[in-house]
């Protein structure tokens, strides 16, 4: 595969000096258009020739090498969800989508040029160990982070179950510095947890339900289905979905949570790119099941990314929903993958995700309809009472019942039964 890869290389090199034999035409591109493919491949050509002949270490000049080294670049470039992937890496992301890896349990993104912790998935050695949505990674192993492209930190942090990796890690909240060592482990992710009715202390006279959302894979829609028809047959009236630390996942799954919510046909995102092909509309499926129009809270934070936002956004624009928390991370940019022919691949950013009230996500967040913020204490605390072995399920139990998040929630709740109670008696007193 590499000596057909260099064959191809060496090829398109002697293309390429056959066009450096015209010079008086490549010289008259590059003065009237200096973005001239032909000027420009020229010039990269001769860089390479020049290392290649010239570099010091000849082994680190190899065509394969110098080639994808390039590529690595170009699209590092261009922003910090967008890549090159050696076949290795391509192979690891396909790994990824199935919900099936080797690593910390961590999904993180480049912010501000700094490596940052999107969030911990739960039930990893990540989680365990504490570490927050909003971490900033200095080190991975005693490399410093900040050269590193996004794949390269990625890499580093992927390894073999039962391999050791010292995470320096900076919390902005309290400016503590402090390593992490951490065992990987086989991450499988189970997207919808803990669906139940909140206690009747919190909720006097209502059933609310709540239901947790992981992330978005395959049978992310059909799962959470299954958990609302049983909340629904022990009788629930209103329910809180908690996105917070969800990093995403699939489009077509976050769509079809949406579609658990919103009548059918409802569009809840579109895209627009460069190109006319990038602009579309998601829709909720025809088919989609109507449920009764139960009041809804969503719960959200800065570890709320991606299809997070797309859900969240769609029900807030659509009035579906009260979002309650704070502002999510602000991924919301379209990446298509792209594999060549030796198994390498291209991911770089096509469109951005749009939300019904045509808001852009990437950048900016879904910001809640009531802000609630949390001490980086009360997250840590609520972290240990999801991936904690070592807590009794009474001792989580009075974690989550401190939950500022979740209390405020509830109280929004209730203000909307009340209130719609109130209205049903004045409009039944009229007739």
């Amino acid at each position: 595969m590499k000596r057909r890869f260099v064959l191809i290389v060496l090829a398109l090199l002697a293309l390429i000096n056959g066009l450096l034999a015209l010079r008086l035409f490549t010289a008259h591109a590059a003065e009237n258009d200096p973005d001239s493919g032909y000027a420009q491949i020229a010039v990269f050509a001769k860089a390479i020739q020049l290392l290649r002949q010239d570099y010091v270490d000849g082994n680190k000049t190899s065509y394969h090498d110098l080639v994808y080294a390039a590529m690595k670049g170009m699209l590092a470039s261009l922003d910090p969800h967008s890549q090159f992937m050696e076949p290795d890496d391509f192979r690891d992301m396909q790994d990824d989508t199935r919900s099936r890896f080797n690593g910390l349990g961590i999904e993180v993104s480049s912010k501000n040029g700094v490596l940052t912790v999107v969030t911990p998935m739960e039930d990893t050695p990540a989680a365990k160990a504490g570490i927050l949505a909003g971490d900033q990674i200095l080190k991975i192993n005693g490399t410093p982070t900040e050269r590193l492209e996004l794949q390269q930190a990625v890499n580093l942090l992927r390894g073999k179950p039962d391999q050791k990796a010292t995470l320096t890690i900076l919390r902005p909240s309290s400016k503590e510095v402090k390593d992490y060592v951490l065992e990987r482990a086989e991450v499988k992710v189970q997207s919808v947890k803990n669906a139940h009715l909140v206690d009747k202390e919190l909720t006097g006279a209502f059933k609310v339900g709540y239901v947790r959302v992981v992330q978005f894979n395959e049978p992310t829609a059909e799962e959470l289905a299954k958990a609302l028809d049983q909340l629904q047959k022990q009788g629930m009236q209103a329910l809180i979905l908690d996105l917070r630390n969800n990093p995403g996942g699939l489009l077509n799954s976050a769509v079809d949570v949406c579609g658990q919510f919103l009548p059918p046909n409802t569009t809840v995102v579109s895209t627009l790119g460069r190109a006319a092909s990038q602009e579309r509309e998601y829709t909720t499926s025809s088919t989609a099941k109507e449920r009764p129009h139960f009041p809804l809270a969503v719960l959200v934070n800065e570890g709320s990314a991606s299809g997070a936002e797309i859900v969240s956004g769609a029900l807030k624009d659509l009035k579906r929903a009260i979002l309650v928390g704070e502002t999510t991370f602000g991924k919301g940019s379209v990446q298509n993958v792209l594999q060549l022919p030796d198994g390498s691949a291209l991911r770089f950013t096509t469109a951005k995700y749009y939300t019904p009230g045509k808001q852009v996500i990437h950048g900016n967040g879904v910001t809640p309809t009531i802000p609630v913020p949390m001490t980086a204490e009360q997250e840590h605390a609520l972290f240990v009472a999801r991936n904690s072995d070592a807590k009794t399920d009474d001792e989580k139990n009075q974690i989550r019942s401190r939950d500022p998040q979740m209390l405020r929630a509830i109280d929004a709740l209730k203000g909307v039964m009340i209130y719609a109670q109130e209205t049903a008696v004045k409009s039944e007193a009229k007739k």
